[in-house]
């Protein structure tokens, strides 16, 4: 009787660890899509923020965006005058700024973007508040994106395209000129420049091995050879898979490296705009994300893990992953939608533009241009003549907490025209879910540029034959 009672109870333990283990396999199971779906930085309530529940259901606009601004030392101005020049409510934005900028440069970020109610009426703004250390040409770079991905994916926005930009970026667009354009698109298309014609970059970026300290050090960022010896210190390329860089090594033609103000066809001006731009900026569908933050074939991780040791890996990480992927390498479209200008050949930094290469950004009719310095003239030409921006002069940011104080008192005239938010009706953008602008989008010249563009980017002589190759 003893040795039955014992096994009767044996069974039951057994009984109850099946039970247990079961439970646990379906929580791993369904974890990464409670994350993805459940929480957000925020109030919850869709009673509290109606415009957050109308986005969570589908939304009034045809398409939203997620940007991550990312911003280093001395650049909490340019991050905040960016935020601005891009923000729409339909859309999500994150704020990162590096771990070294002082503190005080992190409280006068979060002074300028609390200081616009807008931002707090709709709730879509966010600034990250244990900021990483991030290494210059390190994977951290990319390790802070990949984060971004997966705090824009967890707030439970609906947004279409994730857009990674630094603070030295500006749009050549309107918000609405962008949905207009990119609501005639497939939402799987991914936007990223690359080639697997790796050249120089074997030996200066693909077969050096490097440590970023920023992984390990809590104040150090640094690349280290772990060897000095160069010859030793390097790897063979992987056999795996297939290497994909951005095309920024690419030397310009002659007639692209003529003056800013030359007499070039709209068409070469195109050509140049593909040929010479290359760098780590990315437009990535939503689909493509959640594949890179959850990686459910698990190339993801597998090339992440490689690029851990990779000099640049953000000019290589989502290149490399999106063109060994089956669902994803015939969705990629060769192109980051940046005008950027380059020496010629191209050096490791691209040129600072400036009021003469205004109207080759306008012609390249590209979404995006960098990298400008703070406050050159050139953005004012911007706001003023192709976002109808009208921000606070700049005599009324000179203190602390003017330039807050001075966003509040202009409201509306500190974004950019929409449909939201348009000229003459400054008060309705302090509303944004007021009824009559619900879903209201008013696109101009800027939209049928960038159409433009995208049709030649995407018609059949151009789309497969620049596609992962």
């Amino acid at each position: 009787m003893r040795i039955r009672g014992l096994a009767m109870s044996g069974g039951r333990e057994v009984a109850i660890s099946a039970v247990f283990t079961a439970l646990l396999v379906v929580s791993i199971l369904f974890l990464p899509s409670v994350l993805l779906t459940s929480g957000r930085l925020g109030p919850s309530s869709a009673k509290e923020w109606p415009f957050l529940a109308a986005a969570k259901d589908g939304g009034y606009y045809p398409v939203s965006f997620a940007y991550l601004i990312s911003a280093s030392t001395g650049d909490a101005e340019r991050a905040a005058r960016l935020l601005a020049a891009l923000y729409h409510p339909a859309n999500s934005y994150l704020l990162h700024l590096d771990r070294e900028a002082p503190a005080e440069e992190h409280r006068r970020l979060a002074e300028l973007v609390s200081g616009q109610p807008v931002y707090g009426r709709v709730g879509n703004v966010w600034i990250v508040g244990k900021p990483n250390l991030v290494t210059y040409r390190g994977p951290t770079m990319l390790s802070t994106t990949l984060h971004a991905m997966a705090v824009l994916l967890r707030v439970g926005r609906r947004w279409d395209w994730f857009v990674n930009l630094s603070a030295s970026d500006y749009p050549l667009v309107t918000q609405d000129d962008l949905m207009e354009a990119f609501s005639r698109l497939p939402r799987d298309l991914n936007f990223i420049q690359h080639t697997s014609h790796l050249g120089w970059k074997i030996k200066k970026r693909a077969r050096p091995v490097i440590l970023d300290t920023a992984l390990y050090e809590a104040d150090r960022s640094e690349l280290l050879r772990p060897s000095p010896n160069i010859t030793t210190n390097r790897r063979g390329l992987p056999t795996a898979f297939k290497l994909f860089t951005d095309n920024s090594g690419r030397t310009a033609s002659r007639e692209c490296a003529g003056e800013a103000n030359a007499a070039v066809p709209f068409a070469l001006f195109v050509d140049c705009f593909q040929e010479t731009a290359g760098s780590a900026w990315t437009m990535l569908s939503r689909r493509f994300a959640e594949y890179c933050v959850m990686g459910w074939d698990n190339l993801a991780r597998t090339l992440l893990l490689y690029h851990a040791n990779l000099v640049s890996s953000p000019e290589f990480y989502f290149q490399t992953v999106a063109c060994n992927s089956r669902e994803f390498r015939n969705a990629t479209v060769n192109s980051d939608l940046h005008f950027i200008r380059w020496d010629t050949p191209p050096k490791q930094h691209p040129l600072y533009l400036g009021p003469k290469d205004y109207r080759r950004m306008v012609l390249s009719s590209a979404a995006f241009a960098r990298k400008f310095r703070d406050a050159d003239l050139v953005l004012d030409r911007i706001d003023r003549e192709i976002l109808k921006r009208r921000p606070p002069s700049r005599d009324d940011d000179h203190g602390d907490h003017a330039a807050s104080a001075s966003v509040a008192r202009h409201g509306g005239q500190f974004f950019s025209y929409g449909g939201w938010c348009s000229e003459g009706e400054v008060g309705l953008c302090s509303n944004p879910w007021e009824p009559s602008r619900k879903g209201a989008i008013k696109p101009g010249a800027g939209s049928r540029r960038l159409r433009v563009m995208l049709n030649k980017m995407l018609s059949g002589r151009n789309f497969r034959k620049q596609q992962c190759r």
